[in-house]
């Protein structure tokens, strides 16, 4: 985990967006307790509420669950849950936008295809 949170959003969205990316980067698996609310205080240098404030929205969606006196533990199907709704995020944000940018431009279906092969294939060098 990178100690450092930046002002491109409200840090308990980056606390809450940290821990979402350990679940589905696999390093927090079903079951699995994260973090407690004081070790994350520690490690980034915040606020106890902000932390749980950022935790309570994780719990709001049910990506983690609350074992009293002992912690919080990662909810059964929050990587799939969560790769849903990125997803639905990433058709929304990028390609959309791209989808209608493109068309404004003339670039067809076949084009934006092998624009994509291409970036694709750039990756892997």
């Amino acid at each position: 985990m990178s100690h450092s949170l930046n002002d491109s959003k409200p840090i308990f969205i980056q606390i809450k967006e940290r821990i979402e990316d350990q679940i589905v980067n696999d390093q927090l698996k079903a079951h699995e307790q994260i973090p407690s609310t004081t070790q994350l205080v520690t490690f980034y240098k915040i606020n106890h509420l902000t932390v749980a404030k950022g935790i309570n929205l994780l719990v709001d969606a049910g990506i983690i669950y609350k074992k009293r006196g002992v912690g919080m533990f990662v909810a059964e199907g929050a990587k799939e849950m969560l790769m849903e709704q990125r997803k639905e995020g990433f058709v929304d944000q990028y390609m959309l936008p791209m989808l209608q940018e493109a068309e404004k431009l003339g670039i067809s279906q076949e084009e934006l295809t092998k624009i994509m092969e291409h970036l694709k294939g750039r990756d892997k060098q």
